[in-house]
């Protein structure tokens, strides 16, 4: 009796560690269309303008537009976001750009 509860802990660390990780990301067939967005004139020379940006929106991806930003610290540059195909179910998923160093690690 006393394996047996000791097996059904052991299990269900396994799985609460394995399954506490995990990211939910949202897949889809068919890319949401991109809106015409009219770029303002650049407000200042540290200002990067980043292109279109996708956030999850329950089941679907809202478009939040192009926009005119600031790295947060010297050196860093934009990395844009781009759609990646999944082979195994032939969908998409948005991978969000982020500001990068020369070392290509996160700002």
């Amino acid at each position: 009796m006393k394996k047996k509860l000791v097996r059904l802990l052991f299990l269900a660390g396994i799985l609460f560690t394995v399954s506490g990780p995990a990211a939910a990301q949202i897949y889809v067939k068919i890319r949401p269309t991109i809106p015409i967005v009219v770029r303002s004139e650049r407000p200042s020379r540290n200002h990067v303008w980043i292109n279109e940006e996708w956030q999850p929106n329950g089941r679907h991806y809202r478009y939040s537009g192009g926009r005119w930003d600031t790295p947060p610290r010297r050196g860093y540059t934009w990395r844009q976001g781009y759609w990646k195909h999944n082979r195994r179910n032939h969908t998409q998923v948005w991978i969000a750009g982020s500001w990068r160093n020369s070392r290509g690690r996160r700002g």
